[in-house]
C-alpha cells in the first residue's frame, strides 16, 4: 500500500476520534513541518474549517452534523455548511422569512457578527432598514425584502407571544384594506402617519408600500401628529375637493 493511502487513512481515523483538530496537531499526527502536506491530505478527504476562531479548526464533510441553520458546533469550535461567516451570513440573511437582527445572528453563530455585518452592507451584499430602534438586516432582492420587512413588522408589533393574533399576514393585509376603506381621506392620512411613527426611521416609504399610497402622504400625516395641526372638524383643508359649479347667469 502506497505511503499516500496510508497517511489518509491514519488522519482519517484520528479526525473520526478527535472530531476537529488544529493545524499543529494535523501536522503531529502526519509528521509533517510542512502546511501544504497537511492541507493536500484533508483536501483528498474532503475538509471544512472553522469560520470561528480565525479557521483554526478543521474536521471534514462526512464527520460534520448540521442543525436547521446550517451550522455544527464541535467543542469550542463552530462550522457551517456555506463555509465563511461573511458567506454564512449572507446566505442565512437571504433565505430567512423576516430578517435578521446582530443579536438574532450571534445567537444563531455564537460569535461577534457586527463586523462582518457592516462590511456586507458596505459592499451591498445586503441591506439594513432600522426598526423599533434597532437594525434589522435583509437581502438585496427588492420583491423578497418586501416580504421580509412585512413579516418583520408584524412581529415586532406583537413580541408578547400572548397579544400576536393568530391569523396569517395575508389575512391581516387584507383586513387592513377593509379597515381602511371605512376611513375618510383625513383618517387615512393620520393613521398612515401614526403607523409609520411607531416604525421610526424609513417609516413613511415602508407605510407606503403597505397601503399603496404615496410616501408624501404618509409625511404628512406623521407631520401633522407631531404638530399638532389636525383640524378634527373637517376632511379636507379649506379650498380642498371638487369646486362647486357656478350656474349660468343667462339661465341656459
Amino acid at each position: 500500500m502506497k505511503k499516500t493511502s496510508i497517511d489518509a487513512e491514519h488522519l482519517l481515523s484520528c479526525l473520526k476520534n478527535k472530531k476537529i483538530m488544529t493545524i499543529d496537531e494535523l501536522k503531529t499526527t502526519l509528521r509533517t513541518q510542512c502546511r501544504m502536506t497537511v492541507l493536500r491530505k484533508l483536501t483528498m478527504l474532503g475538509y471544512i474549517s472553522s469560520y470561528s476562531h480565525s479557521g483554526k479548526y478543521y474536521s471534514l464533510k462526512r464527520i460534520a452534523r448540521y442543525n436547521t441553520y446550517g451550522i455544527w458546533s464541535c467543542q469550542s469550535a463552530s462550522f457551517s455548511q456555506y463555509g465563511t461567516l461573511k458567506n454564512t451570513i449572507e446566505c442565512l440573511i437571504s433565505s430567512s422569512t423576516q430578517g435578521y437582527t446582530a443579536c438574532e445572528l450571534k445567537s444563531i453563530l455564537n460569535v461577534k457578527v457586527e463586523d462582518v455585518l457592516l462590511e456586507l452592507v458596505t459592499t451591498n451584499m445586503i441591506t439594513r432598514k432600522k426598526m423599533a430602534g434597532m437594525y434589522v438586516y435583509y437581502t438585496t432582492s427588492p420583491h423578497v425584502r418586501k416580504k421580509q420587512e412585512l413579516t418583520r413588522v408584524d412581529t415586532i408589533q406583537y413580541a408578547n407571544d400572548a397579544m400576536r393574533p393568530t391569523v396569517s399576514m395575508h389575512e391581516l393585509k387584507a383586513a387592513l384594506i377593509l379597515f381602511l376603506s371605512t376611513l375618510n381621506e383625513k383618517q387615512r392620512r393620520l393613521y398612515a402617519g401614526y403607523e409609520s411613527l411607531k416604525m421610526g426611521h424609513g417609516g413613511d416609504t415602508r407605510i407606503a408600500e403597505l397601503l399603496d399610497v404615496n410616501p408624501k402622504t404618509v409625511a404628512r400625516g406623521r407631520q401633522e401628529l407631531l404638530g399638532g395641526t389636525v383640524n378634527v372638524e373637517t376632511v379636507r383643508e379649506p379650498g380642498g375637493g371638487r369646486k362647486d359649479i357656478k350656474k349660468n347667469s343667462t339661465g341656459d
